[in-house]
């Protein structure tokens, strides 16, 4: 007896509830089938089904056995898909959705490095800062930043977590002083969003102060806000994976270091599917890697 078989033919009974309609869909005999599920029985010892020219219903043990074949036979069907496509090159094209900031400030990193591994993924990058419908506007995977995730029927996957900090250029301070205490804060240029931004601001000590963002300027996105920043504008809260760069070359300088702001995750989100993509599995595991290599700067 072929038991791989056997238990296809076991669950296409259940499943298509019948003999005649198993072996329609199977491709092969009623009498087939049933001298497949006569042996299966007969190597469990117990009967699956009761069956009579009117009734069809599970044993427990069917039941049970039914429950076990699904999972075994469809741990086996990804295992084969997931083989085969370890043998295929990713290709396609990949519609991707991101926060701006990542489009801008932040493609050049990770993208030179994804098409010289992927040369066969053509890259269609959308820039929003909203939550897109990936479903309806027929995106592959979508890049977010944001605190961390309600459930969701989207699959995520966390790539990084990366604190806020708070930053000016020299020029600002150079103009202004820098800030030593949080209380400063209320005489100084702060870049928001349009509409306000509060920020909190947790001390050593653990001591708790909001500040409500206010000041001659306001934008709504992250990159016109970082430009404003670079040009000495005003104080902004930005992510360590986004300033990163200008900390390191002295183009910006952190403020109040000693406070915590908070933190913001980094997902990667995609449709829950029983088969991913080739193309959605090795961007999103790049991506992953991209922030891990980085950790250090991150923390």
């Amino acid at each position: 007896m072929n038991q791989l078989m056997a238990m296809r033919a076991f669950r296409c009974i259940v499943e298509c509830r019948g003999f005649s309609a198993a072996a329609e869909r199977l491709e092969t005999t009623h009498s087939t089938i049933s001298r497949q599920l006569q042996q299966l029985e007969a190597e469990l010892g117990t009967r699956l089904i009761n069956r009579n020219t009117r009734r069809f219903s599970l044993t427990t043990a069917g039941q049970q056995y039914y429950l076990a074949c699904v999972d075994i036979l469809d741990r086996l069907d990804q295992a084969a898909v997931a083989v085969g496509q370890a043998q295929e090159k990713p290709s396609g094209v990949l519609r991707i959705s991101a926060p701006v900031v990542i489009g801008t400030l932040e493609l050049a990193k990770w993208l030179p490095g994804f098409q010289q591994r992927y040369p066969e993924i053509e890259v269609d990058l959308s820039c929003d800062d909203r939550f897109v419908d990936l479903i309806a506007e027929g995106l592959d995977v979508a890049l977010r930043i944001c605190g961390p995730l309600e459930d969701s029927s989207l699959v995520a996957r966390l790539l990084t977590v990366s604190p806020m900090l708070l930053v000016a250029s020299p020029a600002y301070i150079a103009r202004h002083g820098l800030v030593r205490q949080v209380r400063e804060l209320a005489g100084h240029q702060l870049l928001a969003f349009a509409g306000g931004s509060d920020w909190t601001l947790t001390d050593a000590r653990g001591v708790a102060t909001q500040i409500r963002a206010h000041g001659r300027f306001k934008a709504d996105s992250i990159s016109s806000l970082h430009a404003a920043a670079l040009a000495g504008v005003g104080i902004a809260a930005f992510t360590r994976a986004t300033v990163q760069d200008d900390l390191l070359s002295g183009r910006l300088v952190q403020m109040l270091p000693n406070c915590s702001l908070g933190q913001r995750h980094y997902y990667a989100l995609y449709p829950h599917a029983r088969h991913v993509a080739l193309k959605v599995k090795v961007f999103v595991e790049f991506m992953a890697e991209h922030y891990r290599s980085g950790s250090p700067a991150l923390g």
